[in-house]
């Protein structure tokens, strides 16, 4: 009789430094605690509070989106690693543009104020502005780090930086600073997530202003851009509606569902994502086929997961917002009903973008992101004058139908 023989698991395979593990053990614990600290300061400061602070990070955001180089994502995907030299160009472009993502943060902080009726919350939005400047002047071997796939030391620093974040913003919340608590405490867990990028990283590039040596990314980032100005539109579009029309209760309200709902669906995925752009794109530089097939496995998996998730929470929406975030908060389970389909497929779309990117075909994820975009421009004005605010968040769910689409069809052109 022939033995059956079932493939045994390698506990050193299953902890070496370039395994999933890594990066599924980082994602937890680092969802976790952002879940814990957004659900714990949002039940203690209410929905007011929370739409101020949003709109303090969507001007983050944007600055960011605008301002985007594509340079990370060009290092990880390049076919050669970095010289020294060209990480210290790479440092100095993403260094400056920190630096000037925060000065006009720090020149538009009156206007935003004035527009979303923030009232006495002038410097809540300047001191978001520390932000852009923390995370550019981190050192750049941190994705040289993501790019030799050495996924153990990005664990430890990011949960480092994620667990000081949460007891700073905890305990600040409980010592009655308001919505100061959420910001100072991400702005402290980003100064220690750049000092380990320094201190733990090699090779550390030279501190020195020097632009020139990477023009082979751009063709390359330049695509990573023009996505990461249209995501600004899809990501940013419906925030600024509603906090310009609704005020900062409403926003934070809209805010802590889309939240919730992310936390729960898209940054599982988007966190797997972290992983299997520098695979996919490593097994694509040895075997187009390989990388293939296992990118049809990831989607496959994902997507039966995310289907039973989206029925469990649908029907537990109501038990999980009042145990969770108390009465006041209820108003907004009808929201967070419809945005656990939309983080689904945003799930899907961080898996369909990662392989893309890891192909070289980054335009296809940008054609995407503009098709959903006019989807939104045709959607959203009837959409908002016949059904308001949960109007918007299913005119979201039809854009990001169109996208994915788009970029399924995309795919078969290369797994096919």
């Amino acid at each position: 009789m022939r033995t059956l023989r079932l493939p045994a698991f390698s506990v050193r395979g299953g902890l070496s430094s370039s395994a999933a593990t890594w990066v599924l053990l980082q994602q937890v614990l680092l969802r976790g605690l952002v879940a814990v600290k957004f659900l714990m300061i949002g039940r203690i400061l209410g929905p007011e509070a929370i739409g101020s602070v949003s709109v303090a990070l969507f001007a983050v955001a944007i600055g960011e989106a605008l301002s985007d180089t594509g340079l990370s994502q060009a290092v990880i995907q390049g076919p050669v690693a970095p010289t020294r030299d060209e990480l210290g160009s790479v440092w100095t472009t993403l260094a400056t543009r920190g630096v000037l993502v925060g000065a006009v943060l720090v020149a538009i902080a009156p206007l935003m104020n004035n527009q979303f009726h923030l009232g006495g919350a002038l410097l809540l939005l300047q001191l978001g502005a520390l932000l852009p400047l923390l995370r550019g002047i981190a050192s750049p071997s941190y994705y040289v780090m993501q790019r030799e796939r050495r996924f153990q030391h990005v664990a430890c620093i990011e949960v480092s930086a994620a667990f000081l974040d949460c007891c700073i913003g905890l305990t600040l919340a409980l010592s009655g600073a308001g919505a100061y608590s959420l910001l100072i405490g991400m702005i402290v867990g980003e100064s220690l997530k750049t000092t380990l990028t320094w201190a733990t990283m090699k090779p550390r590039p030279p501190i020195r202003l020097r632009w020139s040596g990477i023009g082979h990314y751009i063709n390359f980032s330049r695509w990573i851009w023009a996505g990461s100005v249209v995501n600004l539109v899809l990501n940013q579009f419906d925030k600024v509606m509603v906090g310009k029309l609704l005020g900062p209760a409403q926003l934070g309200a809209y805010q802590m569902s889309s939240r919730l709902a992310q936390m729960l669906l898209a940054d599982a995925a988007i966190a797997m994502s972290q992983y299997l752009f520098p695979t996919f794109a490593a097994r694509h530089r040895a075997d187009p086929q390989a990388s293939a097939r296992l990118f049809k496995r990831s989607i496959g998996v994902i997507a039966l997961g995310l289907a039973v998730v989206v029925v469990v929470l649908r029907l537990a929406a109501p038990m999980l917002f009042s145990l969770v975030l108390g009465p006041a908060w209820l108003p907004a389970v009808p929201l967070f009903k419809i945005f656990v389909i939309n983080m689904a497929i945003g799930a899907l779309i961080a898996v369909l973008v990662s392989y893309l990117r890891a192909v070289g075909d980054a335009k296809a994820t940008t054609q995407a992101s503009a098709i959903d975009v006019v989807v939104l421009l045709v959607c959203v004005p009837p959409a908002t004058h016949f059904w308001g605010v949960t109007g918007i968040a299913w005119a979201l769910t039809l854009g990001l139908s169109s996208a994915a689409a788009w970029m399924a069809y995309r795919t078969t052109r290369v797994v096919l």
